[in-house]
């Protein structure tokens, strides 16, 4: 009877999970749908029902955890707002989609919303902070090793470099440009920018054969708009040379293309500056007529731009509403499933409770493990105290050392400053019969007896003989143990008279002392000191007092 217990438990519960499963499943798959329902609305300018595509998608993205496609929402979000011209909305949500893709998704995910933000603050003309972000597209690009990307990013650049005037630099980024780039549409566009700069720097001919080059050897135009610019660089490179005709020529194939009305102004423009030029005052009037009427057009396709905007905000809000009706519908749903759930779980508890009984023998199977459990995990307790007091007893081991240790280097201190003492109380001593033999030697009584002079110059060679040299390194060898013989072994060329200054350089005493110690001058002193830096091979500003207390 258990085991037909247990399987209908485990049969339910596989259709719980299996239900979850599949609800989650199929909600990501909405979601993903949502999100390309309103990429498709953005693309044919349908705003309010791109963007309530994409609200929805962004409240199941959020509800359930899924960053990427929430990076999605936002992104085209932004993407709306910028086409409705709402520069500031747009940012706001493409600084969200930028957080998420900094800290949850891939680099290809910040290089994207990285160049969307600096495209944003380029077309509301806030040029430093454009150029910071396509900076830092650049620098995201090449850590990724995304060098087409990043040649976008410098083309980038660049249109913003000519939209500040500065035309050098702007020359420059195009040129960096080509070497990374790979796409062959981008390649033609960093052309035409380097074209476009030769024209502003009044290059023209120069600038005309690149634009007409470009043309001549490019099957696909239409990208960026390719095509009109090359032939707008061509007619103002005549205009600029006075070939009024030429520039005529090449603005009437612009207008076969049937440009935009933004474009028509600027060609209308040009038109009119070439009819004052061929001083055709009526023709520059007509065109002038034309740029306004254009000019007029485009005027009231911005104001229905911006009903739309108003209508787009007004069906958002309605949208968000309807939204808020939903929510509470799901959580009401929501609720529903909770109750039922958690009547599946009553019943799968009951009949676990009446299977208790059939589970006596396992439960005592279980009872004796636990019970081996506990006995080995008392036993690994035990281990585990034993194991502490050792560490507690080393440590005390280890203080005592510590002690011991400063202990010793106290009383090698004592014994260095009882050393250096005496060696300056013989020093001293030997400095005061110096000067006596000194005294007496110019007595005109005693420089008379040659006896006498004799005997002041054997006191005088005693006193600078090496009697209590060794001596006193018998002292520091025991007081400094090790030392001497570091010092040899690392420095084998330093004499005994080397050893016997460095010894009390160790000691702590100064150039004064150390003079009168060994009978000389202070100048002699320190150039014994640059000796022997020397033979150490060690920097002449190098404190040897440091370098000795570190061996």
């Amino acid at each position: 009877m258990y085991p037909k217990n247990l399987q209908r438990i485990l049969l339910i519960l596989i259709v719980v999970l299996y239900a979850n499963f599949s609800f989650a499943q199929d909600a990501k798959a909405k979601c993903d749908s949502l999100i390309e329902s309103g990429k498709i609305a953005l693309d044919k300018h349908q705003y309010s029902q791109s963007l309530a595509f994409l609200f929805q998608a962004l409240d199941l993205a959020r509800n359930n955890g899924w960053d990427k496609q929430e990076f999605s929402a936002l992104n085209n979000i932004g993407t709306n707002y910028y086409r409705l011209s709402e520069f500031g909305d747009a940012l706001n949500y493409y600084l969200e989609g930028y957080t998420i893709a900094i800290k949850k998704l891939t680099p290809n995910e910040e290089i994207l919303i990285l160049n969307n933000i600096a495209i944003l603050y380029f077309q509301e003309k806030k040029y430093d902070q454009a150029k910071a972000y396509f900076k830092r597209v650049y620098t995201a690009s090449k850590e990724n090793k995304e060098n087409n990307t990043a040649g976008v990013a410098v083309i980038n650049l660049g249109t913003l470099a000519v939209a500040t005037n500065n035309i050098t630099l702007a020359k420059s980024y195009y040129k960096e440009a080509l070497v990374l780039l790979s796409k062959q549409e981008d390649v033609i566009l960093a052309k035409g920018g380097l074209a476009n700069c030769e024209l502003l720097l009044g290059n023209t001919k120069l600038a005309r054969e690149a634009a007409e080059h470009l043309l001549a050897n490019t099957k696909d135009l239409e990208y960026y708009h390719t095509g009109i610019e090359l032939l707008i660089i061509i007619s103002k490179s005549y205009l600029k040379e006075d070939k009024l005709d030429r520039a005529s020529f090449y603005i009437n194939k612009i207008f076969d293309k049937k440009p935009s009305p933004e474009i028509r102004i600027k060609l209308f423009q040009l038109l009119v500056e070439i009819n004052k030029k061929k001083n055709r005052l009526d023709l520059a009037l007509q065109y002038k007529d034309s740029l306004f009427d254009t000019t007029a057009r485009l005027n009231t396709v911005k104001n229905e731009q911006l009903y739309e905007k108003s209508k787009v905000k007004f069906e958002l809000q309605n949208y968000k509403n309807q939204s808020l009706l939903n929510e509470a519908k799901l959580v009401s749903e929501r609720k529903i499933f909770y109750y039922v759930l958690l009547f599946i779980i009553i019943i799968v508890l009951f009949i676990l409770w009446t299977a208790r009984n059939l589970s006596l023998k396992l439960k005592q199977k279980k009872l004796i493990a636990e019970r081996n459990e506990k006995i080995l995990a008392l036993e690994l307790e035990k281990e585990k105290g034993e194991s502490l007091l050792l560490e507690k007893q080393f440590n005390e081991t280890q203080a005592i050392l510590l002690l011991q240790q400063e202990k010793l280097k106290n009383e090698v201190e004592i014994k260095n400053r009882k050393l250096s003492a005496k060696a300056l109380y013989l020093s001293g001593k030997n400095e005061m019969i110096e000067e006596i033999l000194s005294e007496l030697a110019v007595l005109p009584q005693v420089s008379k007896d040659d006896t006498l002079v004799s005997h002041i110059h054997s006191l005088k060679n005693h006193l600078k003989a090496d009697n209590e040299w060794d001596n006193f390194i018998t002292h520091f060898e025991e007081v400094n143990q090790g030392f001497l013989d570091a010092l040899k072994s690392k420095h084998p060329a330093l004499t005994i008279n080397d050893i016997r200054y460095i010894s009390y350089i160790y000691m702590g005493l100064s150039t004064k002392e150390i003079a009168s110690m060994l009978s000389i001058s202070q100048d002699s002193c320190r150039k014994r000191k640059e000796r022997v830096l020397a033979k150490m091979n060690l920097p002449k500003e190098t404190n040897l007092y440091d370098y000795l207390t570190s061996l």
